[in-house]
């Protein structure tokens, strides 16, 4: 019987003493070693492939939203575990295992360059003093060899030392002095870059003050969780005229989306269910030069009251959800007019979709498939000009809305109202002009993403601080969570600004107080 490894030798060639046996043994290790890290290698590059193809998948056909992203992510995770078995594997084997005799090289990702704005430390390590071969001391430098590596430091604490030099003169004695340089915080010692780190700590990376304190002891620093707090609430105050000019932005907008969420709240030792709401200003999807805005409230309830109190005075195109609440923001008799309701296409896709995942549902598939087709045309026209994007809705997107009204209300007819793909059906039925007035503006939006992504972080942020410890600190949270969206719709830095900001925001003049918005800081940067 031949062997099934062609490597292996013939039994007529086996060797006949033990020395050559050990090294032939070596030899297949070294062999079998590459072996299983080539394969290592092919598993890899096809997890790669597959996450690269199913990007592309969901970039050509659309959304496919919930479940192209979950296998995304399934693949990502994948290709991630792989990888790091792959770098285990390599790493213990060249601990254990002798090199292979064959002349084989593993393929090896491409190293990218580090950031040349990094700084550079240099560690010399001295040459020899005398020649390796014959002795001698004779030696110059010919060159060097730079070996480069990516390090990181804990972060460095200081102390800054404003000193202010005293003068007398010498005629009639007056004292002289420099006047006392601002502070971000009255009677505070936190400078503006730790300021901006505790804010930036709590409302963008969802560290509890608690857990900052514990996170700073370790490295020294003794910060009891009171006195971050007293910082946090008098930052918030510090910064409140930049959420007054953020909120005369947003409201001199056509058009904003409105969403909100519910936030944990302790108040008289019971947690309580408030609501943090958000409405977004984004013209860029209808080639808007404004600058984007995000602008939070809180309030203890969802009562429709707070909406309506939020945008009192304000008039122009809604997008939400359809939550009841807004239903006096709609109005005919609401001061200074109703608002233009417009629906969102992501409700209604996210009902059917909920229904076609498990694949019981075939009418919710189809309804899926189409709204699809609606997500895919949107995705050509992001960033056009009004007038653009309504001309291309009236000729592509009008007879697939008219085509999926008809599809919708034939296959009403044939179902139970107590079936969920009927509940799903009216969902979208009963709100049609709302749903279909993006087809006549162009400024309109197909879904209502743009507040719900303001939101994703509270959400993110519930699981670690769990609740607000009052109304005011909800109130807080509203301030801090509107610097920082607005900051990052803006693609700028939030700590960075922020840092920069309280540093300057008390020499500021108030009638300039624009200037340190986060679209101007950033043009000025």
């Amino acid at each position: 019987m031949s062997s099934s490894n062609p490597a292996a030798p013939a039994a007529d060639n086996l060797p006949a003493d033990l020395a050559a046996a050990h090294a032939l043994i070596l030899a297949l290790q070294g062999e079998l070693a590459t072996a299983r890290q080539q394969a290592g290698e092919r598993a890899i590059e096809i997890e790669r492939l597959r996450l690269a193809l199913a990007k592309a998948r969901r970039e050509l056909y659309g959304q496919s939203s919930e479940r192209g992203r979950l296998l995304v992510e399934q693949l990502e995770l994948q290709l991630e575990e792989l990888e790091e078995t792959s770098a285990e594997n390599e790493v213990a084997g060249e601990l254990s295992t002798p090199a292979p005799t064959l002349a084989v090289t593993p393929r090896k990702p491409a190293r990218r360059p580090l950031p040349e704005a990094l700084p550079r430390e240099r560690i010399v390590h001295p040459g020899p003093c005398v020649c390796d071969r014959c002795g001698g001391d004779a030696l110059r430098k010919i060159g060097e060899d730079v070996l480069e590596s990516l390090e990181c430091e804990p972060r460095r604490w200081k102390v800054v030392q404003h000193v202010r030099e005293k003068f007398a003169c010498r005629s009639c004695e007056t004292v002289s002095q420099a006047p006392a340089p601002s502070h971000p915080i009255r009677r505070g010692r936190a400078g503006p870059n730790l300021l901006a780190m505790v804010l930036a700590g709590k409302y963008a990376q969802h560290l509890p003050l608690h857990r900052q304190s514990a996170a700073y002891a370790r490295e020294g620093i003794d910060l009891d969780v009171s006195t971050l707090a007293d910082w946090v609430g008098a930052a918030a105050a510090t910064l409140a005229p930049l959420v007054a000019a953020i909120r005369s932005h947003v409201l001199a907008a056509d058009r904003l989306h409105g969403d909100d969420t519910p936030v944990p709240v302790l108040a008289k030792g019971k947690a309580a269910t408030g609501r943090l709401w958000v409405y977004v200003r984004d013209d860029r999807p209808f080639g808007g030069s404004d600058p984007p805005a995000a602008l939070y409230h809180y309030a203890r309830t969802r009562a429709g009251e707070h909406p309506q109190r939020h945008l009192a005075g304000w008039a122009g195109i809604f997008q939400a959800d359809a939550y009841s609440g807004y239903a006096g923001l709609y109005d005919p008799a609401r001061k200074p007019g109703p608002l233009l309701e417009a629906g969102c296409w992501s409700h209604v896709r996210r009902r059917f979709f909920d229904l076609a995942k498990d694949g019981k549902s075939p009418l919710a598939a189809e309804a899926v498939k189409r709204i699809d087709a609606l997500f895919a045309i949107e995705r050509t026209i992001n960033g056009r000009a009004i007038a653009e994007r309504a001309e291309t809705r009236q000729e592509k997107s009008r007879p697939l809305i008219d085509d999926l009204e008809q599809w919708l209300r034939r296959a009403r007819a044939s179902l139970s109202p107590k079936s969920d793909p009927a509940k799903a059906m009216d969902y979208a039925l009963n709100r049609w002009q709302a749903m279909t007035r993006f087809l006549e503006d162009g400024r309109i939006c197909l879904s209502n993403n743009a507040a719900e992504r303001a939101l994703r972080g509270i959400a993110v942020g519930r699981r670690n601080w769990t609740f607000c410890g009052s109304d005011a600190g909800g109130d807080r949270a509203a301030t801090i969570y509107t610097l920082i969206e607005t900051a990052k719709l803006n693609d700028v830095d939030p700590q960075a600004w922020l840092a920069d900001t309280l540093a300057r925001i008390h020499d500021h003049p108030a009638k300039a107080i624009a200037d340190l918005l986060p679209w101007n800081w950033k043009a000025k940067a």
